[in-house]
């Protein structure tokens, strides 16, 4: 007896490839199959070894100030750049790794303090890095959101909004101006 292709279940999942630091995956999700991606453990290893390069023990001369003037942009823009993804996880994961070792480097550099004196020193009493009003960036604090597709919906200068039918209420914002149509279209009868 063969199943209609409504009714099959779907239990293949593709192992997926790497594409500019992302996994991309097909998994099963509500009886179909679905994108799903994530950052690759390449991209992760990057992200890890550049955290340590900042904070090996031939840095330890460097104010905490410096180092975190250094690593918080790296930081920021790993996370920034996969906060489209599922990888809340993952962002939570740097989040730790980085923590810890900046904290390990704070123990190098000061090799006879207590874990005590720093964190009243470096920590503020809390547990947040900070020094000069400088603080560790945090990646897990990064507000992850799927990227959502627009491209049947953006309203282009030329076209009426009853062109798209029912999408074409919902299809302006503030990237669609139609008035700049006056304006290209000056521009190409000049030229």
């Amino acid at each position: 007896m063969e199943l209609s292709p409504e009714k099959t279940l779907v239990t293949h999942v593709d192992e997926g490839f790497d594409f500019l630091g992302h996994r991309i995956r097909r998994v099963p999700w509500k009886g179909k199959l679905v994108g799903w991606t994530y950052p690759s453990k390449k991209s992760l290893e990057a992200i890890k070894h550049k955290v340590r390069s900042l904070t090996t023990r031939s840095t330890t001369y460097l104010a905490l100030k410096e180092v975190l003037y250094a690593l918080n942009p790296v930081l920021r823009g790993w996370a920034t750049y996969f906060r489209y993804d599922a990888s809340k996880r993952t962002l939570a994961y740097v989040d730790y790794f980085a923590w810890w070792r900046v904290f390990r480097w704070l123990r190098k550099k000061h090799p006879k303090r207590t874990w005590k004196y720093l964190k009243g020193r470096y920590c503020g009493g809390g547990w947040t890095l900070q020094e000069g009003g400088l603080e560790l960036f945090r990646p897990s604090r990064v507000r992850v959101e799927r990227y959502r597709y627009r491209g049947t919906r953006i309203l282009l200068p030329w076209m009426d909004p009853d062109e798209l039918g029912n999408v074409g209420r919902f299809a302006n914002s503030a990237y669609d101006d139609p008035s700049s149509l006056g304006a290209l279209q000056e521009d190409l009868a000049v030229t």
